[in-house]
């Protein structure tokens, strides 16, 4: 028993690359976190096309979020992107991590996850409320039954569970991350770094 439950924690863990898939980039977020929205906006224009994984690592803790909360103003400002709190925060969004997996399954992770983090982090919105999923949802392509099904699916945090035990396992320390080449960069300022190896792996590709 306890040789299956290690293989079935394995085949949920996101953050490794599976035989099947391709060895393409790979963007891990929440949809808690300021800096995954940050991160978000610009990954596809620095990396090009990436795989969008969902990671559920919980909220900051209260005794960092004041440091944390003038880190990521700050940083919005640098980069001239818009950051509204949303009401509550911090706080953890299961039902729209659980949406964000589900969208991924559907070939429409991206779609989902930017819209669902702009309605979070532009527009202050609660990812728990129905309404607000049902927008990301409608952006995405996804019908509102796809949407919230998928955000009472608790069947779904295993994947979003094992994946953030595992990014921890390989080191990551912060979301968001990226996968680039089996090597994991953490943290939205590695975002530049990241796409820097991919643009060399491609080169050697392209001469190999």
């Amino acid at each position: 028993m306890g040789e299956l439950i290690v293989l079935a924690e394995r085949l949920a863990d996101r953050s490794r690359v599976r035989g099947t898939e391709k060895a393409e980039p790979a963007f891990f977020f929440d949809l808690a976190c300021p800096f995954s929205y940050l991160a978000a906006e610009r990954v596809e224009r620095l990396l090009g096309g990436v795989q969008w994984i969902p990671a559920a690592c919980g909220p900051v803790p209260q005794h960092r979020l004041p440091s944390f909360r003038s880190r990521a103003e700050r940083r919005a400002a640098e980069l001239r992107l818009p950051l509204v709190w949303p009401e509550p925060f911090p706080v953890s969004v299961p039902g729209a991590l659980r949406a964000a997996a589900r969208a991924a399954e559907l070939g429409a992770g991206s779609r989902f996850a930017l819209a669902a983090a702009r309605l979070a982090f532009c527009g202050g919105f609660d990812l728990e409320d129905p309404e607000v999923l049902a927008e990301a949802a409608a952006a995405a392509g996804l019908t509102l039954d796809q949407c919230l099904t998928a955000a009472g699916d608790q069947a779904l945090d295993r994947s979003l569970r094992a994946t953030a035990r595992g990014l921890r396992a390989q080191g990551v320390r912060m979301l968001p991350a990226v996968r680039v080449g089996g090597r994991l960069f953490d943290g939205e300022r590695r975002l530049v770094e990241a796409a820097a190896l991919a643009s060399e792996l491609l080169t050697a590709q392209g001469q190999g």
